[in-house]
């Protein structure tokens, strides 16, 4: 779906910050209303799963409405790799729909090597891996590993599967909206960007470990894709 595609060039990855990383939950489980200028076309249900030092995150998209009938297969996305001193550190990354899609991604990461494997339209690209870099998916989680008091501007690197981008946000604390679960006091991300590249904002919530609440990307033809929470369970680890 052309959101999950969208929001995954524009949105980031998390540079280590320079204190101490908070321990990672046992789980989340999250579900999200996805719409395209206005209309809801999809839902989005995650969980994310931390246990003897490495994590899984799959993440499933799946058309509503109209949209259903031309996108019958949802597309999963799956980050898998170790819960390090930072926070995450992604080792796999895929997204597809069904095992034939070719319009499957695929990123590995060799952090010895400092190199990082892209598989996307049967082709294979080798490229150097900075150090911090997430994937489309381990981004959102890599929030929870946030120093906030210290943030008023973000830099770092993401890959989708099809390319490696560097990116940078401008933070403001105390922002309140409206959600499904409330009405929630967040930390809010602006992409900065050239004008005619796409925007994202995000909204994180602090009582909910940083995590999105509402995500909007406004691409370069002006269509707004809103991601917006129904659902968010934190399990901690037992003391």
């Amino acid at each position: 779906m052309k959101f999950a595609m969208t929001l995954s060039s524009a949105l980031l990855a998390l540079a280590t910050a320079c204190c101490a990383a908070p321990s990672a939950p046992q789980s989340v489980a999250a579900s999200y209303d996805v719409f395209r200028n206005g209309l809801h076309i999809a839902t989005m249900d995650e969980s994310f799963e931390a246990k003897d030092g490495g994590y899984r995150i799959a993440s499933v998209t799946r058309a509503v409405g109209l949209f259903a009938l031309f996108e019958k297969r949802p597309l999963r996305s799956d980050s898998a790799g170790r819960v390090a001193a930072a926070g995450l550190q992604p080792q796999h990354f895929e997204a597809r729909r069904g095992d034939a899609d070719p319009r499957q991604v695929r990123a590995e990461f060799d952090w010895q090597a400092q190199r990082l494997t892209i598989s996307r339209d049967g082709k294979t690209d080798t490229v150097a891996l900075p150090p911090g870099t997430q994937d489309r998916i381990s981004l959102m989680y890599q929030f929870m590993f946030l120093a906030p008091e210290n943030l008023q501007r973000l830099e770092f690197s993401m890959t989708n599967g099809r390319k490696l981008g560097s990116y940078r946000y401008a933070v403001s604390s105390g922002v309140e909206i409206d959600t499904a679960l409330g009405r929630i006091a967040t930390l809010h991300l602006v992409k900065q960007h050239l004008p005619d590249e796409s925007g994202a904002e995000i909204w994180l919530s602090p009582r909910h470990r940083y995590l999105p609440v509402k995500v909007l990307v406004i691409d370069e033809d002006g269509s707004r894709y809103e991601q917006e929470v129904t659902k968010l369970d934190v399990k901690e680890p037992a003391p």
